[in-house]
């Protein structure tokens, strides 16, 4: 009897231990991760308006239920869509959407969703319709060119920014407090540079003091401690591998074929969930050689879609290749990005079309079918 009880014990002590050093392993974990959502909740809160985005990753007031009469468009792109260098409210899309209200017919609301992001091109249109198909949009703006212009077959654009994040990949919510710490991180090392993040090493020449390291040292560490965190999650949801597959059937001349199906496959997108889809060429870059490979790139792109979708009424097409000097410093302060004055000129040109984009909707749903 004695034998038997103390083996008991002893077993049962060998569980409690592993009881507890699960426990100490989990507990700080979940402590760790609450710390982390909280800070990354109020980051949200603080940078949404400026250069930043809410919590379900995309720019802007977070949408929300759709209303009755509610007539939803959703801007698509990189950083020209987004606006970058501009606070959200004064980025193309918000504009839009405040220059819009003017033609709103009694009963009927115009929202405007800024769904895009920095370095995103024509690759990341069909997978960004569908993270956000639950937004349940009518109107699919596709903007973009700029960041498809390498043309490089063996490297083409595939960003999707948003698919990086398992966390956003398993449930929508777009962690942001390791973009802001590293930047910030980076920012104290260069001296104030906002962009340090983003430049080529080894172009630094500031020295920062000790104290600034530490505090530096920091915000990378706890930055990557959140990433660490995603990449284990991430085991569990992985993300496939993304490539330019079948582009020869296009009839865009080389080498533009990826760029082509790109756009191709974001229109048969939307087009398939009975979206409206207006594609807009972009504001052509100056200077000789990349002015003409620009234009190049648009026409092939546009006589593209006039072959394919040239026949759907629910698509339409806007050359807004003239529609603003980019190398008028008030217009754009890098000859890419817009300033806020830029972006109100560029919807000047924007209203009439999107207006003709939605009266087709309603002939289209009130015609006999």
């Amino acid at each position: 009897m004695t034998n038997t009880s103390s083996a008991g014990e002893r077993s049962l002590t060998r569980r409690k231990r592993l009881v507890f050093a699960a426990a100490a392993i989990v507990v700080p974990c979940l402590a760790l991760g609450g710390a982390l959502v909280a800070v990354d909740i109020h980051l949200h809160t603080k940078y949404q308006t400026s250069a930043g985005f809410n919590i379900w990753g995309y720019r802007g007031p977070v949408a929300g239920r759709k209303q009755p009469g509610e007539y939803r468009i959703a801007v698509l792109g990189g950083s020209a869509a987004y606006g970058y260098g501009v606070n959200w409210d004064q980025a193309l899309p918000a504009l839009l959407e405040k220059r819009l209200a003017a033609f709103a017919p009694a009963g009927r609301k115009f929202r405007v969703i800024n769904l895009a992001y920095n370095n995103e091109g024509a690759y990341s249109f069909a997978f960004t319709q569908r993270d956000y198909a639950y937004l349940n949009i009518d109107l699919v703006f596709l903007y973009e060119g700029y960041n498809d212009l390498m043309g490089d077959p063996k490297r083409p654009n595939v960003s999707i920014f948003r698919h990086e994040s398992p966390v956003f990949r398993l449930t929508g919510y777009l962690p942001i407090f390791p973009i802001v710490f590293k930047e910030k991180a980076a920012s104290m090392l260069s001296g104030g540079d906002p962009g340090a993040l983003y430049r080529l090493e080894g172009k630094t020449v500031f020295r920062p003091g000790l104290a600034t390291q530490a505090a530096a040292g920091v915000l990378r560490t706890t930055a990557e401690i959140g990433q660490s965190l995603e990449r284990q999650l991430g085991r569990a949801t992985p993300e496939p591998l993304h490539r330019m597959d079948e582009v020869n059937a296009t009839g865009c001349k080389h080498p533009w074929e990826q760029y082509c199906q790109a756009i191709i496959d974001g229109v048969r997108t939307a087009l398939t969930a009975d979206r409206q889809v207006l594609f807009a060429s972009q504001p052509y870059e100056p200077g000789e050689n990349v002015h003409a490979r620009h234009v190049e790139q648009q026409r092939e792109a546009a006589a593209m879609l006039r072959r394919m979708f040239g026949g759907d009424r629910r698509f339409g097409y806007i050359d807004l290749g003239d529609a603003v000097d980019l190398g008028n410093p008030h217009m754009s302060f890098d000859q890419m990005h817009l300033t806020a004055r830029g972006n109100e000129r560029l919807v000047e040109h924007l209203v009439e079309p999107v207006v003709e984009m939605v009266s087709r909707r309603v002939a289209i749903q009130s015609s006999p079918q």
